[in-house]
């Protein structure tokens, strides 16, 4: 057996306000926040990362003449955008020793069988070779992410079929808030979740990506395919710096869905 099939395999989702650090442009010290803490786990974890951000990162370089609201806009700037964002992935990855490679993913490649094999069969070798799969949506070519939620439920398909240990969603809150503590704005954080029908009445979703299109019913979505798949699902604050250690070490608050 492979040392690499002996590590705890994670599946990292970092939405676009975590990797601006919830600003106008992407935050190259996030990414490497990032990087130093999957260098720092690496004898014990392997870790593949559905990212967004595409948009936010063409919109530093790029200024076009039409509707920012439109979809075919929103798909031109993934498109501009994702190469940049790769391009910043690698250089801030390579100075800490890690490999990083791009792959983009459509909901309609999960639909059939082949490609569902050979998503898995490409993923096993990058990892198993030291490669950090960098999974985005193909957004030039499908809407859905656009249009659905921040990448939350491509994350949570990806996690299934990859048969991952851990889906830890990165988001720029302490986990899911109950109810009532976010309303009387004291924010209280749900920290294990073992009910979904409890969770969805629990969940306000006014907490909106500011670049992105998710919020927590979108992530709860995303639980809901995980929790199928036997997938344990952290939902964390990536926002905080070592926000991925701390929560291994529960220095943190966050909700864990078993």
């Amino acid at each position: 057996m492979s040392t690499s099939t002996k590590k705890k395999r994670v599946l990292l989702k970092i939405g676009s306000n975590t990797l601006t650090k919830e600003s106008d442009q992407l935050s190259r010290g996030k990414i490497e926040d990032i990087g130093r803490q999957i260098a720092a786990l690496s004898d014990e974890y392997e870790f593949i990362i559905v990212s967004s951000g595409a948009k936010v990162v063409a919109k530093q370089f790029v200024q076009l003449e039409s509707d920012y609201a439109d979809i075919n806009v929103k798909q031109a700037l993934t498109s501009i955008g994702q190469p940049h964002l790769i391009r910043i992935f690698q250089e801030s990855f390579r100075e800490l020793g890690l490999l990083a490679s791009q792959c983009l993913l459509s909901y309609a490649d999960f639909e059939k069988k082949v490609s569902r094999e050979n998503i898995k069969n490409v993923v096993d070798i990058l990892v198993q070779n030291g490669y950090i799969p960098i999974i985005n949506e193909n957004d030039t070519v499908a809407t859905d992410e656009i249009q659905f939620g921040d990448n939350d439920r491509l994350a949570a398909m990806t996690a299934a079929l990859l048969e991952v240990d851990l889906l830890v969603i990165a988001t720029n809150t302490n986990g899911i808030y109950t109810k009532e503590s976010f309303v009387n704005k004291s924010p209280e954080t749900i920290e294990e979740v073992d009910n979904f029908s409890d969770l969805k009445k629990e969940v306000v979703d006014e907490d909106k990506s500011t670049h992105g299109t998710g919020g927590m019913s979108s992530k709860v979505m995303a639980l809901e395919i995980a929790n199928k798949a036997n997938i344990e699902t952290w939902i964390v604050n990536g926002l905080e710096d070592n926000f991925i250690l701390n929560t291994i070490n529960e220095n943190t608050a966050f909700t864990k869905i078993s």
